[in-house]
């Protein structure tokens, strides 16, 4: 009874002992790798080779190899940049974006350009009310010039009568202001003129690009379009931005 006694006792303390060691064992198990478990390595300026159990700080802008104590590499670690080498990085990073940014607005662009123009006849169609505002603007301006020249008519008639003397001075005011007037709306149709060729040449440059992707052109392959090119649309009647003057 003694003996069994001891040896339950005996079996007890080893229990004890060995829960305690594995408890131990696991716990320096979940503590932090010491930094000497490591082996950095790198060449610095004069090419002699550098080995420490931490980062080295002559090396800092070159690349460091850890290594494993086993010489088995673990990582590389890459320099550590200056301010303007990060800025540098930074900026072609940044035109890097603008160029991606441009691309997928090109191929939005082309996108909706085919949406909006299912063919040619649709394109010209837009082309016709594009330039009718315009048209119309210069039939204005036209019979706006006709009307001046018939007012002119007698004030001429008038100024016949003091041919050689001074003209009266509501007499010459009048003249004066139709001829301003003549000179604005001649200056409006010139800019009529320039506003039908300006539209005609978007057009001819759009329905370029939409023959192009017709004939099958990747959407945004042609780079891409310019805002003014880019924003012509079918303008309503009177809204083509020019005015005639009264």
């Amino acid at each position: 009874m003694a003996q069994t006694e001891v040896l339950g006792r005996h079996w007890r303390i080893a229990s004890v002992l060995a829960l305690t060691v594995l408890a131990a064992v696991g716990a320096r198990a979940d503590e932090p790798r010491p930094a000497g478990t490591a082996i950095y390595s790198c060449i610095d300026d004069k090419g002699k080779r550098i080995t420490s159990d931490r980062p080295i700080p002559e090396c800092i802008a070159k690349e460091q190899r850890i290594l494993n104590r086993d010489g088995s590499l673990r990582e590389v670690r890459p320099p550590t940049l200056t301010a303007e080498e990060r800025a540098a990085v930074e900026a072609r990073e940044r035109r890097a974006a603008e160029v991606r940014l441009a691309q997928a607005e090109a191929v939005r662009r082309d996108r909706n350009l085919m949406t909006r123009y299912r063919d040619e006849q649709a394109h010209e169609a837009a082309r016709a009310a594009a330039l009718e505002s315009v048209k119309q603007a210069m039939k204005a301006s036209e019979k706006r010039l006709a009307e001046l020249a018939a007012e002119r008519r007698p004030l001429l008639d008038e100024a016949e009568f003091y041919k050689g003397r001074q003209l009266p001075t509501k007499l010459r005011l009048q003249m004066d202001a139709i001829d301003a007037s003549v000179d604005a709306q001649r200056a409006a149709m010139a800019n009529q003129e320039a506003e039908v060729v300006r539209v005609n040449r978007l057009f001819d440059i759009e329905l370029d690009r939409l023959r192009r992707l017709w004939a099958g052109t990747p959407p945004g392959s042609m780079g891409a379009m310019s805002n003014a090119q880019a924003e012509t649309r079918v303008l309503p009647a009177g809204m083509s931005g020019t005015t005639t003057p009264r």
